[in-house]
């Protein structure tokens, strides 16, 4: 049997205003069911939501940053979150904290902060790099 194809995911949407968090993980479970690798899966825009530690979820909704945080810590995929998107939106880790002399920092773990470099070097090394889009 030969090896899966490798993907890089990029998500834009926001958990609870567009349905692209919950047909990614779909999409990414059954990669990992199928045999392929996920390089990495990269929150843009009003995706980076997705990796605040914050979010609470009424008790009868989906808890989608829970359940992305739970399959990227399962299946030792690296999640990131572009940085320029997670700031302008009040997401830090505790590097943005010191820099900026925040008072707490709010990153969900496995997450990371970083650059766009980490989009293209995505685009370079998967066999394939698949958009998960919001609503505008």
């Amino acid at each position: 049997m030969s090896p899966g194809l490798s993907y890089t995911l990029v998500i834009t949407g926001a958990p609870w205003s567009s349905q692209a968090p919950q047909t990614a993980l779909a999409f990414a479970q059954a990669l990992i069911a199928a045999g392929h690798h996920i390089d990495r899966v990269f929150l843009y825009g009003e995706g980076v939501h997705l990796a605040s530690a914050l979010s609470t979820p009424p008790s009868d909704e989906p808890d989608w940053p829970g359940q992305w945080s739970d399959f990227l810590a399962e299946n030792q995929t690296p999640g990131v979150a572009c940085i320029a998107s997670a700031l302008r939106r009040g997401i830090v880790d505790q590097g943005e904290q010191a820099r900026y002399e925040l008072s707490a920092n709010n990153l969900r773990h496995p997450y990371q902060i970083a650059g766009l470099g980490e989009w293209v070097d995505g685009n370079l090394k998967s066999d394939r790099v698949i958009y998960f889009h919001g609503s505008q």
